[in-house]
This record gives C-alpha cells, structure tokens and sequence, in this order.
C-alpha cells in the first residue's frame, strides 16, 4: 500500500469521527465539540473516582520470551542505563535492537540471531486460542477491581484486537491477533458488573522506527512525527471508542504533534459520556495523572491513577521470583496508602502467552481478594477524610478514608492483641467503633490525641487491620 492508498483508505473507514448539524447540537445533551473550552468542562465521574481498584492487563508478543534481566524497580536505576538493561518485558523487541544488551544476548543464544521478533506471533495465536476470558474476569471481580484495562497495542505494534486500518509498513496479519482478544475481554469483564478500559500506545510503534530508545532524551526522540503515523493512531483510537465503548482510554508516552487529540477527546465523551482519558497524550487535559511505580505523598485533589507491576515488569518475566515481586502485606499498604490520598491504583497482570497467569501472580491476587472480601468497605466508593495519617511520625502507621459519615483506619503494623491504638483521632460521645469484620462494636476510651481500642473478639485475618468509626469523628488532632 503507498501513502495515497493509505490515505484513501483512511478517509472511506467508517469509523471516522461522526459530526453532528447545528440541529443535532441544541438537541444533544452534553454535547462537547472538538475545542479545549468545551472539553475542559468534563468531570470525572463517580464510578471512577469510588472504584479505587483496577486490573492492568499487559498480553502480547513479549509473554512469548517473558524474558527480561530483573535488574531493579523503576525509578531506581539511573535513566540512561534503564534501557540497555530494561527489566520492562514487554519493552522486549527495544533491548533486543541493543547490541549486547542482556536481552540481545539472551534472545541471540535462545532463538538465533535469525529469528524475528514478530515471529512470536505463532506461538501467541496459538496459545491465545485456548485463553478463557472468563477466568480472568471472574479472578479480577474477585480483588475487588472494578474496572480493567488491557493493551491493545504495546510499543512493538502488535494489536489484540481486528482493524480495518493497515499498517503502512507491516502486512496487517504479522502484527495483528487471530482473535479479537479486546472484544472477548471486554464482554467477560463487563459480564461481571466491571468496567472496562482500553491501553493503546499512541507514542511509540516500533513498526514505524527502527531505531532503539537508548537513553531518556532518545525516548520523546521515537515518537512518530509523520503525518502518516498521526492519521494511522488517530483511526486507532476511534475505532477502540466505536467498537468498543472502553470506560478508560489509556494512552502512553505521548502523541503524534499532528494528531487530532481534540477531536479524539470530543468523541470519546459524545460516546461514553462517563468514561476518563488519562495524561499521556502530552496535552494539558485529563482526568487523572498515572505516576508509575510510584505515588503522591499527600492528598491530592486531582484524581490519580498509580499504575505497577506485581513485579518489576509489567509484561510476564518468566524469571521474576519473590525477590522482584510484591510482598501482600506491602501490596495491601500500598493499595490503602494510594486511597487515602484520593488515589486508584492500576495493578499490572503479565500473563503468560496462553493466557495462564503464574502462581506467584495469584498468590498476591488471591491474598488481596481476601483482604479485600473483609475490608473493602473502607476502600470502595471513600474519599479522602481531613488527613491521611497521623502527624507524629512515631505514632502507629495509620491511614484513614471516610464514607457515609463514617472514618476508617487501617493500622499497617496488625495488632498482636485485642488492645490497640488510633493515633490522632478524638472520637465523639455517640461514636462506636468497630473492627471490619467483626460481629461486635468494641470499647474504647480517649487517652488525650489518641483512641484506646479493645476488641470483644479475637482479631482474625492477616495484614492491614481495619476499622470503622461511626459516626465519623467530629476532630482530628492537627499539628
């Protein structure tokens, strides 16, 4: 196909964004054109701002190698040696154009300086073939997620879902999935009462460059600037918004200069009045900010997304163990340290290429379901209450959301008996206290800043220990 027919081609898809007459304008509810003025007045809407809990999924031809040096967390490892020795797997296909890279070496001896890379795709069809996406719906349900978000399209180009827009530069059916992979998930996840949203890498596709990303300047340097590669993404996004209806439209990196943001973010909102589109499309608009493998010290009004991996990588690494991956107690500190800041936090899954998911990946999912089948009620639909944590960095580890007129507290260190203590916290004369869980308010005295708690009941279950007040606490003690 030359530039002419892929033009062509592009201006007949039906997907093209629709417009509405002056008519249709006065008469449609909400209506948001294609401008910043009118954009700017969305607001991001309850069910996102109460699900606390996502499942990040990232599946694709980089779960065949699952190959990856575990060199640390991101973040940790200075910017210009991240690359060479990226512990991202599913940054495979980059390392691998590294000469010398550890993956350069691992994939050369493995498969052969011979084998392409987009020649995973065999193996990826053919084990994606037996993948049920019920299972995964139900395990996700089950955490206490309430939306997913999967990639349709990673930085190496290879799409999980079926388009009618051809890659100018690579035979459609070399980078793209026998099977509609977005669309199956997006009915098993949506059977279940979730929300489902859609990753696609608008600011890297490395079928459209072939130099590798060695340093951080390299990185914004990648991006696609041509007015082919801006139409090619801009038909993406709008095919994912009309196929699909996705809750979260994730973008990553960046986008194109040329590409049509505006009128991306226009439809998106005309569809899916409710849905949130996330800070990666370099613009001043979104709904929420994505800090990856890390999170905000204090509460922050604008809403937040923290996205990571169980482990150090988001895509499966078949040599992860539990020196890289989460412990529970930290996964469920961090899940509730997150919300008490007027976050979400995006948990990453990298399932493996026939869609199992290893053990040690459910052993954290599993632990978090059942924390979260006793303690979700101070998680779900909360905000923010006055303060996150105690003042006095020597008090208990301490963080607390409100709801309903209710405050809970989660104390990080579990207590070793019945007796424990609230930091900060001067409770009112008609409050009664109660561990989540429980069958039986507790007794409890003031004791000057602090709440002395005992239980009547043994305290059972595991990690952060949650507690209810209610009604909520009429002061908390600031510095």
């Amino acid at each position: 196909m030359n530039r002419r027919q892929f033009h062509k081609a592009l201006a007949a898809a039906p997907f093209a964004v629709p417009m509405l007459n002056a008519q249709e304008y006065r008469h449609a509810p909400n209506h948001y054109r294609a401008d910043w003025s009118s954009i700017d007045r969305h607001q991001v809407p309850d069910w996102y701002s109460g699900a606390k809990l996502g499942i990040f999924i990232h599946w694709g031809l980089y779960s065949v190698p699952a190959w990856a040096p575990t060199t640390g967390e991101f973040g940790t490892i200075p910017r210009d040696e991240w690359f060479t020795r990226n512990p991202y797997a599913e940054w495979y296909l980059n390392s691998l154009r590294i000469t010398g890279s550890p993956t350069y070496e691992h994939h050369i001896k493995t498969y052969g300086k011979n084998f392409d890379y987009y020649q995973f795709a065999t193996a990826f069809n053919e084990g994606s073939a037996k993948w049920n996406p019920d299972d995964w719906a139900k395990l996700f349900h089950r955490t206490g997620a309430r939306y997913a978000v999967l990639t349709t399209k990673h930085h190496d180009g290879f799409r999980l879902f079926p388009s009618k827009v051809a890659n100018p530069k690579r035979p459609t059916a070399a980078i793209t999935a026998n099977r509609d992979i977005a669309g199956d998930l997006t009915s098993a996840v949506r059977s279940t009462g979730m929300k489902m949203g859609l990753y696609y890498s608008g600011g890297l596709d490395w079928t459209f460059t072939t130099e590798p990303i060695r340093t951080g300047p390299d990185l914004m340097a990648r991006v696609p600037q041509s007015e082919e590669y801006a139409r090619y993404a801009d038909a993406h996004w709008n095919e994912l918004i009309d196929r699909y209806q996705p809750a979260v439209l994730w973008n990553d990196i960046s986008y194109p200069k040329l590409g049509r943001v505006p009128e991306i973010f226009s439809h998106y909102y005309n569809t899916v009045p409710d849905g949130v589109i996330d800070n990666r499309f370099g613009v001043e608009f979104a709904d929420f900010t994505t800090p990856e493998y890390a999170k905000y010290d204090k509460i922050t009004e604008k809403k937040w997304e923290a996205c990571r991996g169980l482990g150090f990588s988001f895509g499966y690494n078949r040599i992860e163990g539990p020196e890289q991956v989460i412990a529970p107690d930290k996964l469920i500190e961090l899940l509730v340290d997150i919300v008490s800041k007027n976050g979400n936090l995006l948990l990453n899954i990298g399932p493996k290429h026939d869609g199992t998911i290893s053990e040690i990946q459910l052993d954290r999912l599993n632990k978090l379901s059942d924390w979260m089948a006793v303690n979700g009620e101070g998680i779900h639909d909360t905000r923010p209450w006055v303060r996150s944590t105690a003042s006095d960095t020597g008090a208990p580890e301490v963080r607390f959301t409100r709801k309903a007129g209710a405050v809970y507290a989660f104390l990080f260190n579990r207590p070793s008996s019945n007796t424990f203590t609230i930091p900060d916290v001067i409770a009112g004369p008609e409050t009664t206290v109660r561990v989540l869980g429980a069958s039986t308010d507790c007794e409890w005295k003031q004791n000057g800043r602090n709440l002395e708690v005992s239980s009547r009941e043994p305290l059972s279950g595991s990690y952060a220990l949650g507690v209810r007040l209610s009604p909520e606490p009429w002061q908390v003690v600031r510095d």
